[in-house]
C-alpha cells in the first residue's frame, strides 16, 4: 500500500462513520446539546463543506455544493464553511434531513477520494502554501481536511450517542 492509497482509504472513513450514525430526528440533528453552539446538523455540515472548500482550491473545480445548495436551503449561510462563526451563525445552519447531510459529505469525500487517485507520490511532498512554518505540503493539506473530517464526525457520533 502507498500513500495515496492510504489517503484514497483514510478519505471514505468519515462517510462511513457518518452512515452509523443511528437515526435521528430533525430536533435531534438540531439540537445544541448543552447550550454549544455547534450541533450534529452543524457539525455534518461543516464536515462537508470543509473538505469541499479546501479541495477546490486545490484542483480548481467547481464546489459539490453547488449541487447540493438549494437543497439545503440555508441562503447565504449555507455558502460559509463555519470557520469562526459565532453561536448565531452556527445556529442558522439548520437541516432536518439526516440524509442529505450525509449525502452531502460523502459527495465531497468521493471527490477527494478523485482526486487523490491523480496524485503522485512526488506531487504529496509539493509546497502549496508558504503562509506556514513549516511551509504546507499537498500531501499534509489532504491529512489535515481529511483528519479535520474525521474529528467533527466523531463529535456528531458523541452527541448522537448523548441524544439517544
Amino acid at each position: 500500500m502507498n500513500s495515496i492509497d492510504i489517503l484514497t482509504d483514510l478519505s471514505q472513513r468519515p462517510g462511513q462513520a457518518a452512515d452509523a450514525l443511528p437515526k435521528l430526528s430533525a430536533d435531534q440533528l438540531n439540537d445544541h446539546l448543552g447550550g454549544h453552539p455547534n450541533s450534529i446538523a452543524w457539525l455534518l455540515w461543516h464536515s462537508g463543506r470543509e473538505v469541499d472548500v479546501q479541495l477546490t482550491d486545490l484542483t480548481g473545480q467547481p464546489e459539490q455544493w453547488e449541487r447540493f445548495r438549494d437543497r439545503f436551503d440555508l441562503g447565504e449561510a449555507g455558502d460559509g464553511f463555519g470557520l469562526g462563526h459565532t453561536s448565531e451563525q452556527a445556529a442558522q445552519i439548520r437541516v432536518d434531513d439526516q440524509q442529505l447531510l450525509v449525502d452531502y459529505l460523502k459527495a465531497t469525500l468521493n471527490a477527494f477520494t478523485d482526486y487523490a487517485g491523480t496524485l503522485s507520490e512526488a506531487a504529496l511532498d509539493e509546497v502549496i502554501d508558504e503562509n506556514w512554518t513549516p511551509a504546507v505540503t499537498r500531501g499534509v493539506r489532504l491529512v489535515s481536511i481529511i483528519d479535520d473530517a474525521i474529528q467533527h464526525v466523531a463529535q456528531a457520533a458523541f452527541i448522537a450517542g448523548a441524544e439517544s
